[in-house]
């Protein structure tokens, strides 16, 4: 049987994730629940963010009979994991930005964490950089402007370049040589961070590694002839119609709303 894995975000930003558990497993079912209610989770008090998603994830868990569950979210993952596990028996990998790694690929070690405010403050992110980047100049950079650049991008609006470049400015003068996007929103904008901040600025993000430790966890599943994968995603607001057909896309061929539990 093929296992069944709930990636679950704030909104957009788990597609980040998504693209990648595909690639390692292209046979696994996947529902996608981004609760774009509470949209920006880095904005969120601590306790609201920890007990709004611990309920919801857990109505999934038990709705969707879930083997799998990804915290598609950094903002999330920071403060909830420990209380996800106490509530629930199926295994939970969260996101954890990518600070390692990139104070091994430094070569300057002066690295730069870009993530929302909320992260970006948190004493889990302290620890981080004590654990893996002692030996590094860390800058911090916190934007929720670009979470919500990210989901205009995915819904077919236009991203205003000059609030872009403002926000994207201090990392630019900061001179550090490597970044981590330590929001999965982030990487929508790839392509739109790496030119601004030209190729010598190498960007970091942990789907590779996510997608990994899922394949460790569900191993690889094997399919009979005729055996079909789900792609359902679910949200706890309405969406407009350019993020519709960007879902789509996506091999999602329908959106439905989630009874939020909180």
């Amino acid at each position: 049987m093929s296992a069944t894995i709930l990636v679950f975000d704030s909104g957009v930003g788990g597609l980040s994730i998504f693209s990648e558990l595909q690639l390692s497993l292209p046979n696994a079912n996947y529902y996608y629940l981004f609760d774009n209610a509470r949209l920006p989770y880095g904005e969120l008090d601590e306790q609201e963010l920890i007990s709004g998603c611990v309920s919801l994830i857990s109505a999934a868990v038990a709705e969707l009979s879930i083997d799998v569950v990804v915290v598609a979210c950094n903002s999330a993952s920071t403060l909830v994991l420990p209380s996800l596990r106490e509530k629930l028996t199926v295994p939970i990998v969260g996101v954890v930005p990518a600070i390692k790694p990139a104070a091994q690929l430094s070569t300057s070690k002066h690295i730069g964490l870009l993530a929302t405010p909320g992260t970006v403050n948190r004493s889990y992110t302290d620890d981080l950089i004590c654990q893996f980047a002692s030996n590094c100049k860390v800058e911090r950079f916190g934007s929720s402007q670009l979470v919500l650049m990210a989901e205009s991008k995915l819904a077919k609006e236009h991203i205003d370049q000059a609030e872009l470049n403002r926000v994207l400015a201090p990392i630019k003068q900061s001179g550090i040589d490597t970044l981590v996007l330590g929001c999965t929103h982030f990487p929508i904008l790839k392509g739109e961070l790496q030119n601004y901040l030209g190729e010598s600025v190498l960007l970091l993000d942990s789907a590779k590694a996510i997608a990994a430790r899922v394949k460790v966890i569900v191993g690889e599943p094997a399919t009979s002839e005729g055996d079909s994968v789900c792609h359902a995603l679910f949200t706890t607001n309405k969406i407009g119609s350019g993020l519709e057909a960007t879902l789509r896309e996506w091999g999602f061929s329908s959106v439905n709303r989630f009874m939020t539990a909180y």
